[in-house]
């Protein structure tokens, strides 16, 4: 067999239309294991496709020679094939689908115990990936290594993002790959599961499989042989993992117009009001208990940071204050000093706050644009379904200005970037001036400039107005310095 698994020579790629790499070089060497890092994530996304073959390659050779045995002998057997068929692949973007294999599912699904059944379980997605051949992988195995064993009769709908991304790495290696490729695969764990990450990805190599993943340059997990830098012209810098030391990031070379900001947040108020009580609060899913007697207040202006470790609620207790989860009738949970349940609509609930979630673009039908999506905000309403006003225009043109969205304004959100859609869905929940401001790994997915800016920009924002602020992230260098007090779910 070739020492070579991949070779990449002076490729010219065009990703999505446009010209991405410019004579990109690279030789992927049998026992060798990458991290790909780089200022990008467009980039880093681009140079996975490239390997999987879903760019365009118009000048330069790609060779492939970890399938050429395979594809050999399956043209002597005349089978349709593909060196796909040797290749897993765990994205960002991680699409459910019910039990009809329809996408059609609405947010508040997740916290509704009947409607959430309509979504396979773990045990039904592992059980359903037909690999083309034969491995060592099972549900057994799989589930022990990812830590699945007590979600495998879970609805899919009722999984964490971090039990999510752990799903998510066990289809691929039910697919019985050759070759795994993982784009950001730590995003969404806590820190437990991201300490644990380095002995899973040994695992995973145990058994012949060779790993490239896309990461940050402070996250170069155990198992990797290898590092290398991306930039537009392709490989920047190639590095033995062991040579390899943290690259000394500079501040972002811009911001956004904070005058601009400035003008679009609301003024700030002398009131200072309960946002938040809870009391003795508990949830419940058949027998598994979610969250017990927790108790919690939070008064205007005041700056949280949520924490738990995947799975500890964080989701549910947002899915309370957001007014997505039915269970709140029956709960002790005052929000703007209104206690849950006393002839409120959910339109009261949902004014006063502004949410961000990486999943939430997910549940926006097909057809709803980056504007669509941020004029949906003012009615609080996951996409637009009526005529707005000239004011309502202005105003989404003017956040579109601030967050540089103004060429994508007809663009589905499905199809924006990871970066962009994370900046749609935080202009969206500005939009109304909300008072409070709830945001749930909400700069997941963006490379590490981009999340300098969202973290500055946040900062900014509780610098500029007394919003009361709600912050979930498994990266203590993402939270943003206003945030001084922690409500910690374990």
């Amino acid at each position: 067999m070739s020492d070579f698994l991949i070779q990449i020579s002076k490729a010219q790629i065009l990703f999505k239309g446009a010209h991405t790499f410019h004579g990109l070089n690279f030789n992927w060497e049998n026992g060798a294991h990458w991290a790909i890092i780089g200022d990008s994530g467009t980039l880093l996304t681009a140079f996975l496709e490239t390997i999987r073959g879903n760019t365009v390659n118009s000048f330069g050779k790609i060779e492939r020679q970890f399938a050429s045995q395979y594809s050999a002998e399956k043209q002597e057997e005349g089978a349709v094939h593909s060196f796909r068929d040797l290749i897993s692949y765990v994205s960002q973007r991680y699409v459910f689908r019910n039990r009809s294999n329809l996408q059609n599912f609405y947010f508040q699904q997740r916290f509704n115990s009947s409607e959430s059944e309509e979504s396979a379980t773990v045990r039904e997605t592992l059980k359903e990936i037909q690999p083309k051949i034969q491995g060592p992988w099972n549900i057994e195995n799989v589930s022990s290594l990812l830590r699945l064993e007590g979600l495998l009769d879970k609805s899919l709908l009722k999984l964490s993002n971090g039990e999510t991304r752990r799903l998510a790495i066990a289809v691929g290696l039910m697919r019985q790959p050759k070759i795994y490729l993982m784009d950001q695969p730590m995003t969404g764990l806590d820190v437990k599961s991201r300490a644990e990450f380095g002995e899973i990805l040994k695992a995973i190599i145990a058994k012949g499989v060779h790993v490239l993943l896309t990461t940050s340059s402070n996250e170069i997990p155990e198992g990797i042989t290898h590092v290398a830098k991306l930039n537009n012209g392709g490989i920047e810098e190639i590095w033995l993992t062991k040579d390899f030391h943290l690259l000394n990031k500079e501040e972002p070379v811009f911001s956004f117009d904070w005058g601009l900001l400035d003008s679009l947040l609301p003024k700030r108020s002398s009131e200072n009001t309960e946002v938040i009580r809870l009391e003795n609060l508990s949830i419940k899913y058949g027998e598994k208990q979610i969250l017990k007697n927790l108790n919690w207040e939070v008064s205007s202006g005041e700056r949280w940071l949520l924490r738990g470790k995947n799975g500890s609620g964080k989701s549910t207790l947002i899915s309370l204050l957001i007014g997505e989860n039915p269970q709140a009738y029956a709960q002790n949970l005052w929000l703007f000093g209104r206690k849950r349940g006393t002839g409120e609509s959910i339109w009261e609930v949902k004014g006063p706050t502004g949410f961000v979630a990486p999943e939430l673009s997910r549940f926006f039908p097909s057809n709803q644009t980056c504007r669509k999506v941020i004029l949906s905000g003012l009615f609080d309403t996951m996409g637009l379904f009526k005529k707005v006003s000239a004011e309502h225009e202005a105003l989404t043109e003017s956040w579109m200005k601030l967050f540089q969205l103004e060429s994508f304004s007809t663009i589905p959100i499905s199809r924006l970037s990871l970066e962009n859609q994370r900046w749609t869905l935080l202009a969206r929940a500005l939009i109304k001036q909300p008072k409070l401001l709830i945001l749930d790994e909400a700069s997941q997915g963006m490379d590490e400039l981009q999340r300098r800016l969202f973290k500055e920009t946040i900062q900014k924002i509780c610098e500029l107005t007394d919003i009361t602020l709600i912050y979930v992230s498994h990266y203590t260098e993402d939270v943003p310095e206003a945030v001084d007090q922690i409500f910690d779910l374990g």
